[in-house]
């Protein structure tokens, strides 16, 4: 299993540098680089050119703010200049964000205009690669004019970067499976049962619809929160900060499925009823211990592996498993690291 670590989002630009650089010494195979605070292409830029080794992914970098073409050109030069280390991972966030914090629209089907936005994307990096002009037409975008200064290309040394999808609901885990290379699935949807009844039909679904094999090199990575420490103390304490972290996600109605699955349907209107009324640090009380326990793996440093390996190994290909804030503790995280790569 590949292990992929996260980054706090609202690390400094310059922390994000040594941040990078702490994963590759752990051992990860790649870093995601998530879209919150700041501009995920910008900082893909600043941690590949740090790294030698690390697979950076942007997970996710929002489609509907960025043209498709504008996207193509980030990517295509972060793939030239990390040589062939850098990927695609693109999502579509809810459209209060989409409209009111980026005042960009967000339409009536954004799965189908994401799937529209991955054919532009593509169609843009076969220009690159050939030198010749796109003829991409769709419902929702059209990329037919690439003049020669504006081309990059004709460049077929350069390996066309791999796009990945996120997504919560089984129409969005179908689009993967149709048009993507792989998938990543997000906190609230990543546990076990979840992923065998929903996200993987649907991925194969998908799949089937258009006549692929997801069996030839297409990578489903669990993006799982986890709750761990080098002690039990420490674990103790992590423990109580994911549940208001997780707290604040099912917050989201877009985010209910899992909840939903087991029997949890009220704990997102509860959540959204203190947020509307200012309450924020009472979010954590609404999660109660049997839903942690079911839905995020916990254990120390040297318990974790097993406890991951058993939920996941059959389920996925790759994992998120960051690194703890705190350094002390590196040698100790190292092996988990790579007991989790072990087959």
């Amino acid at each position: 299993m590949k292990v992929y670590a996260g980054m706090d989002p609202r690390l400094d630009l310059r922390d994000a540098v040594a941040h990078a650089q702490r994963v590759e010494r752990l051992g990860y195979d790649g870093l995601h680089v998530a879209e919150t605070v700041h501009d995920s292409l910008a900082v893909s830029l600043l941690v590949a050119e740090h790294t030698a080794r690390l697979t950076v992914r942007t997970s996710v970098t929002l489609a509907f703010t960025r043209s498709p073409t504008l996207l193509a050109y980030a990517a295509w030069d972060l793939q030239k200049l990390s040589g062939g280390r850098f990927e695609v991972g693109l999502g579509t966030q809810i459209r209060q964000n989409i409209e009111d914090r980026y005042g960009v629209p967000f339409g009536e089907d954004p799965v189908a205009r994401l799937g529209d936005y991955v054919g532009a994307v593509r169609a843009a990096f076969a220009s690159f690669a050939s030198g010749e002009a796109p003829h991409y037409e769709s419902t929702h975008y059209r990329v037919t004019r690439m003049q020669p200064y504006f081309n990059p290309g004709p460049d077929p040394a350069t390996a066309v970067p791999r796009l990945y999808l996120g997504g919560v609901q089984r129409r969005a885990c179908a689009l993967a499976g149709a048009v993507a290379d792989g998938f990543v699935s997000h906190p609230t949807n990543s546990n076990p049962r979840y992923l065998r009844d929903v996200c993987l039909p649907a991925l194969a679904e998908g799949a089937a619809r258009v006549g692929r094999d997801l069996a030839g090199g297409f990578e489903v990575v669990v993006g799982t929160s986890v709750i761990t420490g080098a002690t039990s103390d420490a674990v103790a304490a992590e423990r109580e900060r994911q549940r208001h972290l997780l707290a604040f996600l099912y917050s989201t109605p877009a985010y209910a499925p899992t909840l939903e699955l087991y029997g949890w349907a009220e704990v997102g209107p509860r959540l959204r009823e203190l947020i509307r009324r200012d309450r924020w640090d009472e979010l954590g009380g609404v999660l109660s211990d049997e839903v942690l326990d079911t839905l995020v793996p916990t254990g120390t440093f040297a318990e974790l592996p097993g406890v991951l390996h058993q939920r996941f190994a059959a389920l996925g290909q790759g994992i998120v498993v960051s690194p703890p804030g705190a350094t002390d503790d590196d040698e100790a995280f190292a092996a988990l690291v790579a007991a989790l790569q072990e087959p």
